[in-house]
């Protein structure tokens, strides 16, 4: 007689709390490190969701705009907890690499001037350049399967370069993969992300394959409108809040509009909206410049959780500069908190209120040939992220720096061929930027 595999205990909320939090401590390597984490832990061993179930969450989120392990660990902790299980999945998820940021936002106004900071920084700007590139590598190589999505793409890019809106990029792109769905289905059609992994088995889950889909998780259009009423509402009570405080035209009401934009054009992930939020931050609004921008990348790549989250920075540095709320960098604090709220809150929106929508038309050539569309014209846009973040970093005062293009080539390489780990690979030209600048070197 063969054990039959036990099905896992049920999971109490404060369980998941424990774990949402841990994750938001550990949860670096960018969206496919985390996503990668929460296998591991909640398919193979804790068996909360089963391989099937998260795959489909999982591609769900990634037809939404929005960072998608965000989105996907509010999935999770949704179909295990109702509302209030989504809420603190994400919120756990996000929080730590939001004080993070934020403290280092801090450090970085009061003592960027220092030697040791801008050594650090010196060797971790061309690091950024090279994970930018390795970004469009990697997502072009899943995407660009045909030469209609490339030549999307290579527009896309030469876009960026002309300083054309990001927004009206996404929108032709939309509309190229609008007609070409109806036209050219076979040139819009991508294959699931992750299917070969959906044959393992991992035993019994507490949300198994032939569970039905929970009460809570069904749709009806009365929860739906009722969950966007919600939503909005929050969004718009925060902003006029804002308004009150420092006027429509203070940096802070200018912050919440502007990442509530930036939140509905995040489809790609991090990388694809970073363009628009550069534009917006350093051209638009002056919140910092390209160098702090930059530096900013570098910082938000060394903390756990989304990389989006380095609207954290921005939005510090800009209420640090433009909004002084008082000593300790009190209007800095305020402005990362704002540009988070505004950033995050539209992706609980999308997972409480739509879920069960947007899942029911994913496999709709229609709906999804738009969105195979923008996912190419992304990888144009992510490369000519890479150009901008070159231009300041090899080059400053009209002379190139070859230790920042040395470093730049070595991560390149080992990212590319020896797919080292993003964590080491910051710390390692860390090192190399304090190496190169003692006295005598580029420094100096």
């Amino acid at each position: 007689m063969t054990d039959q595999p036990t099905l896992p205990a049920p999971v109490s909320l404060a369980t998941a709390f424990r774990y949402w939090l841990k994750l938001g401590f550990i949860s670096f390597g960018g969206p496919a490190g985390q996503i990668a984490m929460m296998h591991a832990e909640l398919v193979e061993r804790r068996r909360w969701i089963s391989e099937q179930r998260f795959l489909h969450a999982l591609n769900y989120c990634m037809l939404l705009p929005g960072p998608e392990a965000t989105q996907l660990a509010i999935y999770i902790g949704w179909l295990l907890h109702r509302t209030w299980g989504g809420i603190v999945a994400g919120v756990l998820f996000v929080l730590p690499s939001l004080l993070l940021l934020t403290g280092l936002g801090w450090v970085y106004m009061a003592y960027g001037h220092l030697p040791v900071i801008a050594g650090l920084l010196y060797g971790l700007k061309p690091a950024v350049v090279a994970l930018v590139l390795a970004a469009a590598w990697r997502i072009g190589r899943r995407t660009l399967r045909n030469g209609v999505l490339v030549a999307i793409a290579a527009a896309g890019f030469v876009a960026l370069l002309l300083r054309l809106p990001f927004p009206l990029v996404v929108l032709g792109a939309a509309a190229i993969g609008w007609l070409g769905g109806r036209l050219w289905p076979a040139k819009f059609t991508l294959g699931a992300p992750h299917s070969a992994a959906a044959s393992h088995g991992y035993g019994p889950a507490l949300i198994d394959d032939d569970m039905p889909t929970p009460a809570h998780a069904r749709f009806g259009w009365g929860r739906l409108i009722a969950t966007v009423a919600v939503g909005i509402a929050l969004v718009a009570l925060s902003w006029l809040l804002l308004v009150a405080v420092g006027g429509r035209q203070g940096p802070l009401a200018q912050m919440g509009w502007f990442f509530t934009k930036a939140a509905l054009l995040t489809f790609g992930g991090a990388y694809a909206v970073l363009p628009y939020v550069y534009q917006g931050a350093v051209y638009q609004y002056y919140w910092l410049t390209p160098a702090q921008m930059i530096d900013g990348l570098a910082l938000g790549e060394t903390t756990p959780g989304p990389l989006i989250m380095i609207v954290a920075f921005i939005g510090f540095v800009g209420g640090w500069t433009h909004q002084p709320l008082g000593p300790l960098g009190l209007s800095g604090i305020a402005g990362a908190f704002v540009a988070a709220w505004f950033t995050f809150v539209p992706s609980f929106i999308f997972i409480l209120a739509g879920g069960p929508l947007v899942e029911a038309t994913r496999d709709n050539i229609r709906m999804t040939a738009p969105l195979t569309a923008i996912s190419a014209a992304v990888v144009g846009v992510i490369a000519s992220l890479a150009v901008f973040f070159g231009l300041h970093v090899f080059v400053v005062a009209g002379a190139v720096q070859w230790g920042a293009v040395g470093i730049a080539a070595v991560a390149a390489v080992a990212l590319l061929r020896y797919q080292m780990g993003t964590v080491k690979l910051l710390f390692a030209c860390a090192i190399a930027g304090l190496v190169l600048s003692y006295p005598g070197g580029p420094f100096h």
